[in-house]
């Protein structure tokens, strides 16, 4: 894939040829084909018929695209599709510029800034399900980013992969095939010239994340072992939060040291405070490269699962935290864990399992937004204001982030301790009082 020249130029027009359109409103209305002609920019379509209404669409209207029987189909936030037809030979060169103009954005708005490794990687890639089923395959673009890999097909969305998410990978016969904790599996192959500085830069980047997490970890415990440190970094892949039973077992000495990271800080007093109502044994601990790299780097974050504070009942709730420095975080945030009408109809062992799939869904939902809390808690009228526009589109777009709003309860500021235990109290009397899971805590005004 050719790198186009046009990124970074503003509503210049990029493309635009003959097309015909028709719109299929939410309620499954569709309007005549018209006659027309698409126009892209670097920030929006535009499609002008003969003597009717123009279509005017930014690219963080859409939702998702694809492509059939030679027609560009485009899936709006307001529920419209519009499939744009009778492109012609110039059917494939819409669809890569197209591509290339939404990935871009993409790239920008979904929430992946990092440091780039190394980019404009041409290959083919496959991408196969769990059952073995091919979801798609063609040419792409591969980018290595500090903290993961992105592919951008040449027609169709990109995929981010997080390289926390990688259960093993392989580079034979010039094919490089990751296999993904979700049981899925990507194969690159046709790098060419390549293929050798790519393996070694993703090798390198993945490297340095697990000698950065062992490092942390020797200056925590300066005598532990390289086996320890290994066996730890394993579990500590970079970014996920690991269960204290899982530390212990390979050092008490690593989960003491962490938690003294924490109560080190200037949130000593909340992080005790959750710790007398937690489920100890499934408490998680995880370290996470900063989004700014060098200039702040790794801070400690935790998942504790609740019990209620006077009843010491199951509070069917998660509280995340980030701790940076000596500063702490800014707030603590709370998440639902089951369904509100699931609640009392689990038994023990039912009940961990139902805390253990909980605890691997939220490290895999942070990392795919990584770790941005503000699309997290913004509630739906703030998203209407300009500035966070990009959030609309990122929720719409990210399933993961989607699933983390879902879940949010409410979030327990750090202004004071009193004033925070107070509103975790009420957070969580709250989560056992309402049946309706779509409920979010609302602070009382006046406190």
């Amino acid at each position: 894939m050719e790198k186009d020249d046009f990124i970074g130029k503003e509503e210049e027009i990029i493309f635009e040829t003959d097309c015909s359109f028709s719109v299929a409103e939410n309620d499954n209305t569709i309007s005549p084909k018209v006659q027309g002609r698409i126009k892209l920019t670097t920030g929006n379509l535009q499609i002008i018929p003969k003597f009717k209404e123009p279509l005017f669409i930014t690219f963080r209207d859409i939702v998702a695209f694809y492509t059939d029987d030679y027609k560009l189909i485009l899936i709006l936030t307001s529920l419209e599709k519009i499939t744009i037809s009778d492109l012609g030979y110039k059917f494939e060169d819409c669809v890569r510029i197209f591509s290339r103009l939404y990935n871009e954005l993409m790239l920008k708005d979904l929430l992946m800034n990092e440091t780039l490794k190394k980019s404009g990687i041409n290959a083919e890639f496959l991408w196969l399900a769990e059952n073995g089923m091919t979801k798609n395959s063609g040419n792409c673009e591969i980018r290595i980013y500090e903290t993961g890999l992105v592919f951008i097909p040449e027609k169709g969305e990109l995929k981010r992969l997080p390289f926390s998410d990688f259960a093993d990978i392989t580079d034979a016969d010039y094919k490089l095939s990751i296999n993904l904790e979700s049981g899925e599996k990507i194969i690159f192959s046709k790098l060419g010239r390549d293929f050798d500085s790519t393996v070694k830069v993703m090798s390198d980047a993945i490297n340095e994340l697990s000698l950065k997490v062992q490092n942390y970890l020797k200056e925590l415990i300066p005598s532990a072992t390289p086996v320890v440190l290994r066996k730890a970094a394993q579990f500590m892949r970079e970014g996920r939060a690991a269960k204290r039973m899982d530390i212990e077992s390979v050092s008490k000495e690593l989960w003491n040291e962490l938690e003294k990271k924490i109560v080190l800080t200037d949130i000593k007093e909340e992080y005790e405070f959750l710790k007398s109502i937690a489920i100890k044994e499934k408490m998680c601990i995880g370290v996470k490269r900063d989004l700014l790299g060098d200039l702040t780097g790794e801070y400690v974050w935790f998942l504790i699962p609740l019990l209620m504070p006077d009843s010491k009942e199951f509070a069917n709730a998660i509280a995340m935290e980030a701790i940076t420095g000596e500063e702490g975080g800014k707030a603590t945030y709370f998440f639902r864990i089951l369904k509100r009408s699931e609640i009392g109809k689990f038994n023990n062992n039912e009940l961990n399992q139902k805390i253990d799939e909980f605890i691997k869904k939220i490290n895999r939902c942070m990392l795919a937004i990584n770790f941005r809390r503000e699309p997290i808690y913004l509630p739906d009228e703030k998203l209407q204001e300009p500035q966070y526009e990009k959030y609309r589109y990122s929720i719409a777009k990210i399933q993961e982030l989607q699933e983390l709003r879902k879940l949010f309860i409410g979030r327990a500021l750090h202004f004071s301790f009193d004033n925070w235990k107070n509103d975790v109290v009420s957070i969580l009397n709250f989560n056992i009082s309402e049946k309706d899971d779509g409920k979010r805590w609302e602070k009382m005004k006046g406190r």
